[in-house]
């Protein structure tokens, strides 16, 4: 079990297809891994509607998700030599 004590972050990336491509190969590995997805459109609680107020007019849609994946502590060396 990965917890916020025993966690290193390996990744993060606003690729869906790269976080897919690297759970991937850490899943063939073996390697335990945590994956957080941040919703970057989401309106914060002192600015609730927010969003519909100002709409998505001239921004970057693909940067909307983003991806943080960890893994163990003792298992980065290992993690890191297999994404790259």
């Amino acid at each position: 079990m990965i917890t916020i004590l025993n966690r290193t972050e390996l990744l993060h990336t606003f690729s869906m297809q790269r976080q897919a491509q690297v759970r991937n190969a850490l899943d063939q590995q073996k390697i335990d891994y945590a994956l957080k997805t941040i919703n970057r459109k989401s309106p914060s609680p002192l600015a609730a509607g927010s969003r519909a107020k100002t709409g998505t007019l001239g921004e970057n849609l693909e940067m909307n998700l983003e991806y943080v994946i960890y893994v163990r502590k003792e298992d980065y060396d290992r993690a890191i030599l297999l994404i790259q």
